[in-house]
């Protein structure tokens, strides 16, 4: 990994660590509080959010690193991307702690606004994400061997977890604003396996190629290795893809 951490890669690793830290406290709160784990109003959603979100801050502030990006871009970015972050997980979290849904509720004018400032925000991720993607590929990554194809392949992969989190609240907004409320909740679960299998790719695959660059295999091995481990992840996300379909 780089060595030299630039301030706003240090604000993004803070911002990540603390919300990873929110998704382990809900989970003791969970533990206390007790309450049903799966539903559109649980201790879950903060749970995971937290620890989804956390995570994938620092992998993209890492990953990025390898992307031939201005400095001053991708700064820019990065803290957006931090701030969107922030606003996703504290607008979940709060609505945990309302005892109300956090995605799709239009039941009040205060719920309606969060739900839609929500769905905002992942507007701007889906924009942001899609902007470090199409620079992968625009431009070979930097790193040791089989990082540009770990890097590569993990934004690709990351887009479809994008387009099914895009899927899932248009479909879901449609639903709620044409007075179908409690099947706007339900319409999310075929999506949410395939959503969070690809939604990680960026951080498993890079975080592998690298881990090899420490063994003394030869780079020829390692890439060999690098390339398998993408035809699984592929398969997975296909397989998931498929199950949404006959489910949907």
């Amino acid at each position: 990994m780089k060595l030299h951490v630039r301030p706003a890669e240090r604000l993004c690793h803070v911002i990540g660590a603390l919300l990873i830290l929110s998704g382990l406290v809900h989970l003791v709160v969970f533990a206390v509080d007790g309450g049903p784990w799966y539903g559109p109003v649980s201790w879950r959603k903060p749970v995971t959010f937290g620890l989804s979100f956390g995570a994938t801050l620092i992998a993209v502030t890492w990953v990025t690193s390898y992307l031939r990006i201005g400095a001053r871009l991708r700064t820019v970015l990065l803290v957006v991307f931090a701030a969107d972050c922030v606003v996703e997980v504290g607008g979940i979290t709060l609505q945990a702690w309302r005892r109300v849904p956090s995605h799709l509720d239009m039941e009040t004018p205060f719920d309606t606004a969060v739900s839609m400032m929500l769905a905002v925000g992942g507007g701007v991720l889906v924009v942001l994400l899609t902007v470090f993607a199409v620079t992968s590929f625009r431009h070979r990554p930097t790193g040791p061997r089989g990082m540009a194809l770990a890097v590569r392949s993990g934004f690709a992969i990351m887009l479809v977890a994008l387009a099914s989190g895009a899927a899932m609240i248009a479909r879901g907004v449609v639903l709620a604003r044409t007075g179908h409320q409690e099947a706007a909740y339900h319409s999310t679960a075929p999506l949410k396996p395939l959503h969070g299998v690809s939604l990680h790719a960026v951080l498993v695959l890079p975080a592998l190629a690298w881990l090899l660059s420490r063994t003394s295999w030869n780079e020829t091995v390692r890439l060999r290795v690098v390339k398998v481990a993408v035809g699984c992840y592929v398969v997975a996300v296909a397989g998931a893809g498929v199950c949404a379909v006959l489910t949907y």
